[in-house]
């Protein structure tokens, strides 16, 4: 599997946190990982920039765009 762009995030993302409660953002990052199997080898994967994890930036994407706060 390649990893998930942030528009098929945005359903996992929204099951995840539809209790209403606070979530860390970390806790979420590791539950979608999880939920699309993405391998050891995927989940730190970095962007061309070197500074940050691919998923941990598509997640942020997502997060923003639904306008979800947390912690």
């Amino acid at each position: 599997m390649t990893i998930p762009d942030y528009q098929t995030c945005m359903l996992p993302l929204l099951k995840y946190i539809k209790d209403g409660k606070e979530y860390l953002v970390r806790k979420a990052i590791d539950s979608l990982a999880n939920h699309f199997q993405l391998t050891p080898a995927e989940r730190p994967k970095l962007l061309p920039s070197g500074q940050q994890a691919i998923f941990h930036n598509r997640v942020g994407w997502t997060k923003s765009y639904l306008n979800v706060s947390s912690t």
